[in-house]
């Protein structure tokens, strides 16, 4: 396994032996070394890019073993794709759940902290588009030309992250504007110290959905409370 959590050799392996019948195997397969990945660290854009970018270097690897021709080729990087975007809606889902525990105590979107993390579920999409851009630029020459066509057909249609992430921002406003309308309001230094162990609690609700659970965090008034106790 490689120190980003992906089990690279065998991901290797299952693109290099697979055909083009075999691409709901390749998807599920990517999305599942995807958010293993992702699981074994706190979520944030850098694990996410490091995530994606084992995971692309796999795909690739595997292709360019396969002997298979461009069309195929291009086939079974679009199912890579497709896993790697399946994996980063369930991670916008977790932000937008560890978030919204926290406005719904009435953080407001304004504040610092919490500008920033809006604007991490925002830059998700572009995070899977430029590792596609990267995969295509230091894949072999044989795949080159595949990952190419497959970052422009999903950039001409947009992502699943993409929807998924317009959608939480737009969630995560309107509980917000709720919050504020019955006068909910969370002080400064309240936000900040929960906002620190934000992507630990996002992570932990990313394990919750990728076992199909529905989970989520603890109120963020009742963490802060706690670690309070400890001190």
């Amino acid at each position: 396994m490689s120190k980003h959590g992906i089990e690279h050799e065998a991901l290797i392996e299952q693109f290099s032996q697979a055909s083009a019948k075999h691409g709901a195997a390749l998807r599920k397969a990517v999305e599942d070394a995807t958010l293993r990945a992702l699981q074994g660290r706190e979520l944030t854009l850098r694990s996410v890019r490091d995530a994606l970018k084992a995971t692309t270097q796999a795909a690739s690897a595997g292709a360019a073993k396969s002997g298979l021709g461009q069309p195929d080729v291009e086939a079974m990087l679009t199912r890579a794709v497709e896993g790697m975007d399946a994996a980063l809606v369930k991670a916008v889902e977790a932000n937008r759940r560890a978030l919204e525990q926290f406005v719904d105590q009435g953080a407001k979107l304004s504040q610092t902290h919490v500008k920033k993390a809006l604007a991490d579920i925002e830059k998700m999409e572009d995070v899977l588009f430029s590792s596609v851009n990267k995969a295509t630029a230091d894949a072999a020459q044989p795949v080159q030309a595949p990952w190419a066509m497959v970052l422009e057909a999903f950039k001409a249609k947009g992502s699943a992250t993409g929807a998924s992430a317009t959608s939480a921002l737009e969630q995560l406003a309107s509980r917000a504007q709720a919050a504020s309308r019955e006068g909910r309001a969370l002080a400064q230094g309240s936000v900040e110290a929960w906002l620190e162990h934000h992507t630990a609690l996002a992570r932990g609700v990313l394990i919750g959905l990728s076992a199909g659970l529905e989970a989520g965090v603890g109120a963020p008034a009742q963490a802060t409370a706690a670690r309070s106790r400890k001190r």
